[in-house]
């Protein structure tokens, strides 16, 4: 029973359940976004709070499932210091974090809202499933060559974005009064843009808006990067092929 239930967990994203978890861990990082905007706060509050509270119940059986079952692995047959090795693992201490934000209150009054957001690091998940475009010329076998890297380029700089912006939303909450209105920030910040409409007046805040530009000076530079080595990679094959 412990193996099968640790198989299915920590199984291929394909897997039905693994593919409920991701799509449940999606639709939980967009409610806790749009449940900082005060208009969909005030109207919808009860169902952010219903959905908060069956998520945190699905995502609390889903890691305790993971610590039962894990010492059916040989790597952490050990009853005690087996699964303590496995939960300290990042994405299973990810798990953790991602439930600890609604426990802690009960036993602290720190507001810790922001810790839910560390939930969206469990969507690079989704990243074993395998999706791919079917190549219709060399632009198109070179984005399904390079697809794994830029979608895996996009999910980060998209962490990186909905993380400033939480980080923002509470520390300076009197700019920024949202998640998505500091995600705007976060974008201009990001591409380097800097329109100047909105930035932070806090020596806190500046200091993580100096890190994200320098971070979007080199991140956005990926893209281009891949996929110019992935047009090289594409003509050098064809040029193998003619010489044979």
């Amino acid at each position: 029973m412990k193996s099968k239930v640790f198989l299915i967990l920590e199984g291929n994203a394909s897997n039905p359940i693994n593919v409920f978890l991701v799509l449940l861990i999606i639709f939980n990082v967009i409610s806790v976004i749009l449940s900082t905007v005060p208009d969909l706060r005030t109207r919808f509050g009860s169902f952010f709070s219903s959905f908060e509270l069956f998520s945190v119940i699905v995502f609390s059986l889903e890691y305790i499932l993971r610590i039962w079952s894990c010492t059916s692995n040989e790597q952490y047959s050990r009853p005690i210091v087996g699964r303590i090795k496995y939960a300290v693992r990042p994405l299973v201490l990810v798990d953790l974090l991602a439930i600890l934000p609604f426990y802690l209150p009960f036993v602290t009054r720190l507001d810790l809202r922001f810790l839910r957001i560390l939930r969206i690091f469990r969507v690079l998940r989704v990243l074993k499933l395998e999706r791919y475009f079917v190549a219709l010329s060399k632009v198109a076998r070179v984005m399904k060559r390079k697809a794994s890297e830029i979608i895996s380029t996009f999910i980060v700089m998209f962490i990186l974005i909905v993380l400033a912006a939480s980080l923002m939303y509470y520390i300076e909450p009197q700019t920024y009064d949202s998640i998505p209105h500091a995600m705007w920030w976060g974008i201009v910040t990001l591409t380097t843009v800097g329109y100047g409409d909105i930035y932070p007046q806090t020596p806190l805040g500046q200091l993580i808006g100096s890190i994200l530009a320098l971070l979007g000076i080199g991140l956005f530079g990926l893209p281009a990067g891949i996929l110019a080595a992935g047009f090289i990679e594409e003509i050098q094959s064809k040029r193998d092929k003619q010489s044979d």
